[in-house]
């Protein structure tokens, strides 16, 4: 990667407010960090950054820094990060790493696609890209700002691993070999799309019958052995009640016999 010169400024004015006069006046908050070394504040001309990223392939840029009024006025860093406003997409702070010519150095680089896959071209398969960045270790010099990878030779079902990637001369590429990077699959019809989406709809409604039922179940059971048990009591309410007069009535026959008699 080779090194882009940069001119940037000590900053002394690090609260809300003095960051706020600082993107008005047209300059933009950065921090540097290094290895064992204070991080310190700086503060980059916007229009200057943002020629820098829209000249570069990607976010991974060498800077040759220039500090003014430094004690330490030369350094090289590597763009780390750079926040941009959601709406507008201007940057808004920046992140630097400071790094030594002669140590290396892991980054994430970017991964884009080349050609056009013979399973996409003539079987009509889906090209999917699995994974956008791949992570890298190599001296600044050699650090590559993308890695492109041909897919013209991809059938259906075949896929670029981490492992099956060359890198270029003096950089390592680091994680797993086996996982996919970029991969050629078969298109789904809509006939399997319709039966996903039926075999969905089905099991999501075995799953509220049964949930129906365990709630039935649930909810019924208490109350109808209390309803159960509170028509119980007035039926012998109800009894005492008619054995009362039935007895009152058995009564009144024996007296007037008693009656007659005398």
């Amino acid at each position: 990667m080779k090194s882009t010169a940069l001119t940037v400024f000590p900053r002394t004015q690090s609260r809300r407010g003095g960051v706020k006069k600082l993107r008005d006046a047209g300059r933009i908050p950065a921090v540097i960090y290094g290895k064992a070394k204070t991080p310190q504040n700086l503060e980059i001309d916007t229009k200057a950054l943002e020629n820098l990223v829209h000249h570069s392939v990607s976010e991974n840029v060498l800077l040759d820094l220039s500090i003014k009024d430094d004690s330490r006025p030369k350094r090289l860093a590597l763009v780390q990060e750079i926040q941009h406003h959601a709406l507008s997409g201007k940057p808004l702070h920046v992140d630097l790493h400071e790094v030594a010519e002669n140590e290396k150095v892991s980054i994430m680089v970017p991964v884009e696609a080349s050609g056009e896959a013979t399973g996409v071209k003539n079987s009509g398969g889906v090209l999917e890209h699995v994974l956008f960045k791949i992570k890298v270790r190599a001296l600044p010099k050699d650090l590559p700002e993308i890695i492109t990878l041909d897919v013209t030779n991809l059938e259906i079902g075949q896929a670029i691993h981490i492992g099956d990637i060359k890198p270029p001369e003096g950089v390592e590429i680091l994680g797993d070999k086996h996982i996919s990077v970029i991969a050629v699959a078969a298109a789904i019809t809509e006939a399997q799309e319709t039966a996903a989406a039926e075999a969905a709809a089905a099991g999501a409604g075995e799953v509220e019958m049964i949930k129906e039922k365990k709630e039935d179940g649930t909810e019924g059971a208490a109350p109808a052995a209390g309803k159960a048990g509170d028509k119980a009591a007035p039926a012998a309410k109800a009894g005492d009640k008619a054995a009362a007069p039935a007895a009152k009535g058995a009564e009144k026959p024996a007296e007037k016999k008693a009656e007659k008699k005398k």
